[in-house]
């Protein structure tokens, strides 16, 4: 007698598909939300702010602030924790435990990682960069500037570790740059030098040269000799400086979802957010006779050439 056989492919029986769709679902389904600790010295408007626009973007998971002074030591705290540390005070407390979770460090700048950290880069941090790369700010300059050559650069002895990386991204825009020592503010021979020899002004994110009390002398000289001055940062550039590349809030908040997203083990060492915005002064580009700088396509310019190899 000739033995059944039904005609298509193998049938799987309805309550047995409905299994395995659920399993489905449950390998693709995180089995328990992230803890992320986000930590700040102080416990004000802004980082509540923050957090709570984080957690509005990652709702699968237990965002969370707490002050500093209420945490434990680092070791004490679950390895599994996300930990965000959202001020230099925060960073000392977790440079004094090798152990605890793995860390981000948001908004840390150059200058103070260096003053902060060993030259061994500590194992459980990841560095989140708060001034502009020095590269994007020369092609700041040579998107803004094209005919400058000659970048004049202010530097304290704090700094010097900068000029290295600078005069690198420089070689490739054939710019040459002209870095000198400023080691007291109050002496203007220095600035007056560096403005003579050179065609524009880049600041460096250094506190010590770029402060509420050098800030008329630094645009008040530079305006002098019809130069503009880049930089260092936003809060200069509302003061009088001509433009400056910056990440703010929004740009951060994309860049820790997108690094939540993943384990802490491929976690860069240090990153420059990807996402960032050019800010200009019209009123300065009036009065040094530069055509008006439209931010949002210089921007668009410059992501477009950081992500060409």
């Amino acid at each position: 007698m000739a033995r059944y056989r039904p005609r298509g492919g193998l049938r799987i029986p309805r309550r047995l598909g409905w299994i395995l769709l659920l399993l489905g679902l449950l390998l693709c389904t995180p089995l328990r939300a992230a803890e992320v600790l986000l930590t700040a010295s102080e416990d004000n408007e802004g980082v509540r702010t923050f957090t709570q626009e984080l957690a509005a973007q990652r709702p699968q998971d237990r965002v969370r602030f707490v002050p500093l002074a209420q945490l434990p030591t680092p070791s004490q705290l679950p390895s599994a924790t996300r930990l965000i540390l959202l001020d230099p005070q925060s960073l000392d407390w977790r440079l004094q435990d090798p152990q605890g979770p793995a860390t981000l460090v948001l908004r840390i700048s150059r200058l103070q990682a260096e003053q902060r950290l060993p030259q061994v880069p500590h194992p459980k941090l990841s560095l989140l960069w708060s001034d502009p790369p020095l590269s994007r700010q020369l092609h700041l300059i040579h998107a803004v500037l094209p005919q400058v050559r000659r970048v004049g650069v202010l530097y304290s002895e704090e700094s010097r570790f900068l000029l290295k990386e600078l005069r690198t991204a420089a070689q490739s825009l054939d710019m040459e740059i002209v870095a000198t020592l400023w080691d007291s503010t109050s002496d203007s021979r220095p600035l007056q030098e560096v403005l003579r020899n050179s065609d524009v002004l880049l600041g460096l994110d250094d506190p010590r040269l770029y402060n509420p009390k050098t800030v008329k002398n630094l645009l008040l000289s530079s305006y002098a000799r019809h130069q503009a001055l880049i930089g260092p940062n936003a809060g200069f550039v509302r003061a009088g400086s001509l433009a400056s590349t910056y990440s703010d809030q929004q740009d951060w908040l994309r860049t820790l979802d997108q690094l939540l997203d993943q384990p802490p083990t491929r976690w860069p060492r240090a990153l420059y957010p990807a996402a960032f915005k050019v800010l200009s002064n019209p009123q300065v580009a009036r009065s040094l006779g530069i055509e008006e700088i439209d931010p949002e396509a210089v921007a668009r310019q410059l992501s477009e050439g950081e992500k060409r190899p």
